[in-house]
């Protein structure tokens, strides 16, 4: 790819749709409705957890299935959506009700969630990007301040 190429793509054109992540969204929770708690573990070989939350406008129990990654006795989820411009709708549920479960792999555990100062943030990345490489590349594509929750066992 010649230079003059590479300058106009934008890093726009790698970003995930919302309208795509919410048809993988819903065919990843049916499918696993569907095959039970033994499959769809992974994406891509990179792990899956569950996070069933208190939707924040409706009040229903929703299911959300979300990167894994663990860190210690806690478990870390990144409100990246992709690398778009705006939080996840999930991020506003956290913030209102952050009482949660998080299933991985057949084993469901209680955790309080909370958002990560700014200052923790650096030292939480190179987990994050350790579990799921793309994420280097969202906060490459936004200029929002990616959210990083911090969910510890209750």
């Amino acid at each position: 790819m010649s230079s003059d190429t590479a300058q106009s793509v934008s890093p726009n054109s790698k970003r995930m749709s919302v309208r795509t992540i919410k048809i993988f969204t819903k065919a990843h929770k049916l499918l696993r409705a569907l095959t039970g708690t033994r499959f769809l573990n992974t994406l891509g070989g990179d792990e899956v957890c569950f996070v069933q939350m208190t939707g924040a406008k409706s009040g229903r129990l929703l299911n959300v299935p979300l990167m894994y990654i663990p860190h210690g006795e806690n478990v870390l989820l990144v409100a990246s959506q992709g690398g778009n411009d705006k939080n996840p709708v999930w991020y506003h549920n956290l913030v209102k009700h952050p009482e949660i479960s998080i299933e991985h792999r057949g084993n469901a555990k209680n955790y309080i969630a909370r958002q990560a100062a700014n200052d923790e943030k650096d030292a939480l990345w190179p987990v994050c990007d350790a579990a799921y490489a793309p994420f280097a590349e969202y906060r490459q594509f936004t200029q929002r301040e990616i959210p990083i929750f911090i969910c510890e066992p209750r």
